[in-house]
């Protein structure tokens, strides 16, 4: 099991009328994400995530998307200290455009640019970056967050047709990373998809082009290079100097 950010909760659409008067004072603090154990990211973020963290596909039968992740445990990210610093060289966008966030309308056609009013950055009084002008207009700020969570909505899109190919490849497969506690208890990391090497090495020339072509095949090597950072991440954790998953082909 695996916990995500859970500030889409309280996701409130930004409004002129009612955040007029609010200001954004910048933090430096990651602690909102010291219990999300994955976090999602898109696919222009694979070659440089895959340096740090293990990256793998959650979802469903119909639609899985991208992960990496962060812990051991459903409330652990071992990537934030006591302190609130991120301990990764790389900051996923996902965690990097907080407050700040898009969600869908109910009949999934439109989206809405909204914040998690419970951020302690936010204040009435002024102090940091102004969401609206004296005139109720849309600060430059405010402009250039709407620019990012834009950029990064679209990308989320290329995201999911791209885990779409993979799903029509039949690519994907689950996957379960074991490993000892300190204790000497035995322990496990499921619930996520993996691409099956074997199956890949499988794919007609032609399909294999394709992929290549596309940058798909560029992603796929990310992801599987990324694997052994799992396997890092347990030795650094628990103490251990190895794991591996139940396919050979998944060693991390």
């Amino acid at each position: 099991m695996t916990k995500q950010l859970l500030y889409y909760e309280r996701a409130v659409p930004v409004s002129s009328e009612k955040h007029r008067d609010w200001s954004l004072e910048a933090r430096t603090s990651y602690a909102f994400a010291a219990q999300s154990s994955v976090v999602p990211i898109v696919v222009a973020e694979f070659p440089t995530a895959a340096q740090d963290y293990g990256i793998v596909f959650t979802g469903t039968e119909d639609q899985v998307h991208p992960v990496v992740i962060l812990g051991l445990k459903p409330d652990e990210n071992v990537f934030v200290d006591e302190a609130g610093k991120w301990m990764g060289n790389y900051i996923p966008a996902f965690v990097r455009r907080y407050p700040f966030m898009f969600a869908k309308s109910p009949d999934g056609g439109q989206f809405f640019l909204c914040i998690d009013e419970a951020y302690d950055g936010w204040n009435q009084a002024g102090n940091g970056q102004a969401l609206f002008d004296a005139e109720g207009k849309q600060s430059e700020f405010l402009r250039k967050m709407m620019r990012f969570v834009t950029e990064y909505q679209g990308v989320a899109n290329a995201t999911s047709v791209f885990c779409r190919k993979l799903q029509d490849l039949e690519l994907l497969d689950p996957m379960t990373a074991r490993f000892k506690l300190p204790s000497g208890q035995d322990a496990q990391l499921s619930g996520f998809r993996a691409i099956n090497r074997e199956k890949l090495k499988e794919l007609s020339g032609e399909k294999l082009s394709e992929l290549m072509k596309s940058g798909a095949l560029d992603l796929i090597y990310a992801h599987l290079l990324s694997l052994r950072n799992i396997g890092l991440m347990v030795a650094r954790v628990k103490g251990e100097v190895s794991a591996a998953t139940d396919q050979g082909d998944w060693v991390i």
